[in-house]
């Protein structure tokens, strides 16, 4: 199944699974505090793979002018409703666009900034061509944060390991393409880039200017019962997990990386 055939299967629960679970939202207020100490309001930010238009809103609502993009119909549909339903005057132009046709948007660039959060890029195989679109559409010394899946979650193996499915245990070390179930009925291959392989992917282009872990002691969501079953000690976890974020060595260990990178001069 293609990603964007998977995520419209998932559509409509995915708000409930993971952006209302405790543990996305504590690694999506990870990631909002990197993305609003990056943008600014008055620029003009493009949004791949936005999902259901939470982090889209979430800029808008600073002043921020977004233009937020899913390959995902129904995802697409419900970011929509949600935007209907907000009590704000921010908005947001969303579209249903594919990342292989970013491109297409240059009449409209170019950018501030680019953003892509949770592990959309994680089902694209080889990001060079994309790289080389975002560029076009982003001006030179504009930013663009990255979040994605890292190659080595401890929380993962040490989870799947105490199962014995060593084979779900070590999927982000193997090379190629691992298929992941997102739902009984949605399945889709990922791939997971070491930063040393983004930071050569992206290297005609833009600059690593940082990157820190995301949920190194905040598991990933589908351990998100550990949450509830341990609040006391959850909460320790998430006011820990920034600062072992940005720890060398600790920060490998997270559930998603996050990367800033800065546009080079043509």
């Amino acid at each position: 199944m293609t990603a964007s055939k998977a995520f419209d299967e998932i559509a409509e629960i995915y708000d409930a699974s993971f952006t209302n679970s405790a543990t996305g939202s504590a690694q999506r207020k990870a990631v909002w505090k990197e993305i609003d100490r990056t943008f600014t309001a008055g620029q003009r930010v493009l949004e791949i793979n936005c999902g259901t238009g939470v982090d889209a809103l979430h800029l808008a609502a600073r002043g921020v002018h977004v233009t937020a993009c899913d390959s995902a119909p129904r995802m697409i549909a419900v970011a929509r409703q949600r935007a209907d339903r907000a009590a704000t005057s921010a908005t947001v132009n969303f579209r249903v666009l594919a990342n292989e046709r970013i491109g297409t948007l240059q009449c409209e660039g170019p950018f501030e900034g680019v953003f892509s959060n949770f592990s959309g890029l994680n089902c694209v195989p080889d990001l060079s061509l994309l790289g080389d679109d975002l560029a076009q559409l982003l001006n030179e010394r504009g930013r663009m944060v990255l979040c994605l899946f890292g190659r080595l979650c401890v929380w993962e193996v040490f989870w799947y390991l105490s199962r014995g499915n060593i084979r779900k245990a070590v999927r982000r070390f193997m090379p190629g393409g691992r298929s992941a179930a997102l739902s009984a009925a949605a399945e889709t291959p990922l791939w997971y880039h070491s930063v040393r392989k983004l930071k050569k992917t992206f290297a005609s282009h833009f600059r690593l200017l940082g990157w820190r872990g995301v949920g190194v002691t905040v598991p990933p969501s589908y351990l998100d019962f550990l949450a509830a079953s341990y609040p006391h000690l959850f909460r320790l976890a998430s006011e820990i997990d920034p600062w072992l974020g940005d720890c060398p060595g600790f920060r490998a260990m997270a559930d998603h990386m996050l990367l800033t990178f800065e546009r080079t001069s043509t």
